[in-house]
Parts: structure tokens; C-alpha cells; sequence
């Protein structure tokens, strides 16, 4: 296990991680992927301890896999499902934490439709002066910090399965393709990936990538509120809010963010050709229609057409190219039923297998202080 210390009491969002802390996750994960290839594959890490799974909304690959990594540190696990909980009666979502807090809950994995529900929990658990630690398992159009840091994991072991680590990407072109406007896979994906010093070029419609996710971006990362100099400003300092805004928009219709160390490493695009050339990672997205509240493309035939992930596009990508998806996935929408079952190309079954050992890191990282 890597022997750098973990301060972080709860994981609600990848926007504040640090390096170091990427690092951690991905090393103790690479530990207990080396733990699942034995024939006993359960270590008594987080023995005693109860893990809450409170999934308020649908999932199958995220709570399974919580499940899973569970019961592989020997922890006991509690499940809950809204639909046949107290809630249909009334009770509130913070009651029902309470309730499983009083049961001994030592981590809560929280999952909710809504944003914010997951740090509304964790917010009461510290008011209570508890030492319960709450997981986001993904919250509304927020964030889903877990998968984001399963994709980085299945990446870089892919690079170097000894020894992943974030320095991996840096320079790499990491294409995410889809409906960004609505995922909080993509916007945890921008926070690991802009860490890492890959290059991220996001392609959707304008419906689904308005021009102003790139100024939410700035703002989420304080590049426009906590003085932080851009690019792009003077020497006194004037005006860094109208300079950051002057790096995210270009001349052509992509527009691009800047990072710190004024290198571009975000860029928008409303065609999908400029994303994929010389691509090193594709991620294609599930197209959220449950989420979708206005008519936002002419139909699914000529979404594929023209954004749809195909062998034929990867062709602009560089030879060596992989494709990623965090599912569930429309199969002949987002991407081609026959490019996502090529174990050429595809690492989608990898970033399943890459959950459990990523999740179990992450229990074992928040569990292994409350012994």
C-alpha cells in the first residue's frame, strides 16, 4: 500500500483533489486489483466496519460495485432503495441518514438524483460531530467522483500497469464526445484529466455543450474569482475577470480553457472531426433523455450520424486509439454496437473490472482511519 497520508475525511467532488491524493487512489488501487487476481480475493481491511449504500435513483454498475468492494474489505453492507423505504412515507432524506447512522454507519455511499444531496448528508454527519465519512456515488448534473477516478485507473494501468500514476497523461489527447450539458461523469472526468496535463477536447451539439460550460468551468476551478492571473492579464492585475473570459472563447467556433500555467488544456467543440484527430483516449457519452427537459436533438438516427463513435471515425484518431464509456450505453446511438464489442479498441468491460479495486481503495482510504 503507498504510504503517503490521506487527510480527506469525505470524497464529494474531484474539483479540490490534489495530486498527490490522485496518486494515493490510483496506487492503493493497484494494490487491491493485484488482491482480486488471487483465488481469495477478501482482506480484512475494514472488518467491523458498515457501509451504507444509499442509492436514492437507479444503478446498476455503480452500487454493485460499491457492493462488491464492500464485502471484499470484509466490511458489512447495508442497502438501501427508496422505493421500499420509509421515504414513500414521508420521511426526509436526512432522517433517513440519521436512521442508518444510528445503526453504526460508518461510511455512507450516497447516490441521489439531485445536486448537492450527497454534501447535504456529509454537512449534517460533521454537524452531528460524527465520524461517518460520505462518498458521492453521483449527484444530479454535479458530479460522479468514483467512475471519473475508475477511467483515470483504467487508463493508466493500461500505460503502465505497474506503476499508474497521474504524470501518465500529461500531453495525451483525451476526446469526450456526447451529452456533456447533462453529465456528471464528464464534469468529474474534466477535473482528473486537466490534473493529469492531458489535453481535454469535449464534442457535442450546441445543445448539449453550450459555449458557457467552458466559462463554468473557469468558475468551479476560481480561475475568475480567487485572483488567480490568466494568460491573459496585466501586470497590475486589471481586470482578470474579463481576461479569463478573453482565454476560454477563440476566433473559430471551438473554444478552448486555459490552465494555470497558460497552456490550453480544454477545448470545446460543436463538430466532432477536431476532437478525434490524433486522439490518443476517445469517452463517449449516453445520451441522458430522462434528464432532458426541451427537445434538444432532431432524433437519434442523425445523432449517430454525425457524433455517433464508429471504427470508420477512429480513423482520425491516432492507430493505438481506445474507447471508453461509463454505461450505461444506447448501443447504435453514442457509439457502434460493433466498436464497443472490439477487444481491440474497447475498454469498457476494463473500467467495469477497474471499479471494484478503485472503490475498495476508496472505502479503504476513508475506512482505515476509524479502526
Amino acid at each position: 500500500m503507498p504510504t503517503t497520508t490521506w487527510n480527506r475525511h469525505h470524497v464529494l467532488s474531484l474539483s479540490d483533489f490534489t495530486s498527490a491524493e490522485y496518486d494515493t487512489v490510483l496506487q492503493t488501487a493497484a494494490s487491491f486489483q493485484e488482491v482480486l487476481s488471487r483465488r481469495t480475493k477478501k482482506v480484512p481491511t475494514l472488518q467491523g466496519q458498515v457501509v451504507a449504500n444509499l442509492f436514492f435513483e437507479p444503478s446498476t454498475r455503480t452500487r454493485s460495485s460499491f457492493e462488491l468492494a464492500a464485502k471484499r474489505l470484509s466490511a458489512d453492507t447495508l442497502n438501501f432503495a427508496a422505493a421500499t423505504s420509509s421515504m414513500t412515507k414521508g420521511e426526509t432524506i436526512l432522517d433517513t441518514a440519521k436512521t442508518y447512522l444510528a445503526m453504526g454507519t460508518d461510511i455512507m455511499v450516497v447516490r441521489h438524483r439531485e445536486a448537492g444531496v450527497p454534501n447535504a448528508i456529509a454537512q449534517e454527519m460533521d454537524r452531528l460531530g460524527v465520524r461517518v465519512s460520505v462518498l458521492n456515488a453521483g449527484d444530479g448534473q454535479h458530479e460522479h467522483p468514483s467512475q471519473a477516478l475508475l477511467d483515470l485507473f483504467t487508463i493508466c494501468s493500461l500505460i503502465d500497469p505497474n506503476h499508474p500514476r497521474l504524470e501518465l497523461l500529461k500531453g495525451k489527447k483525451i476526446a469526450i464526445v456526447g451529452d456533456i450539458l447533462h453529465s456528471r461523469v464528464a464534469r468529474s472526468n474534466i477535473w482528473s484529466f486537466i490534473a493529469s496535463g492531458a489535453q481535454l477536447h469535449l464534442a457535442a451539439p450546441p445543445t448539449l455543450l453550450p459555449k458557457l460550460f467552458a466559462e463554468y468551468i473557469l468558475e468551479e476551478s476560481g480561475e475568475e474569482n480567487t485572483g488567480k492571473r490568466g494568460c491573459g492579464d496585466t501586470e497590475n492585475g486589471e481586470d482578470t475577470g474579463t481576461q479569463a473570459h478573453n482565454n476560454v472563447v477563440s476566433k473559430n467556433e471551438n473554444f478552448s480553457a486555459s490552465s494555470s500555467d497558460c497552456t490550453p488544456q480544454l477545448f470545446l467543440h460543436w463538430q466532432l472531426e477536431p476532437a478525434l484527430q490524433d486522439a490518443d483516449f476517445v469517452m463517449t457519452l449516453r445520451l441522458q433523455k430522462e434528464r432532458m427537459t426541451a427537445h434538444l436533438l432532431p432524433s437519434l438516427r442523425e445523432y449517430h450520424q454525425l457524433f455517433g463513435i464508429t471504427s470508420t471515425k477512429l480513423q482520425l484518431c491516432k492507430p493505438n486509439v481506445k474507447v471508453l464509456h461509463p454505461g450505461p450505453v444506447n448501443r447504435g446511438v453514442e457509439i457502434s454496437s460493433e466498436l464497443m464489442d472490439d477487444p481491440e479498441f474497447s475498454l469498457i468491460q476494463s473500467q467495469v473490472t477497474s471499479g471494484v479495486a478503485v472503490r475498495m481503495a476508496l472505502l479503504y482510504l476513508l475506512g482505515s482511519g476509524k479502526a
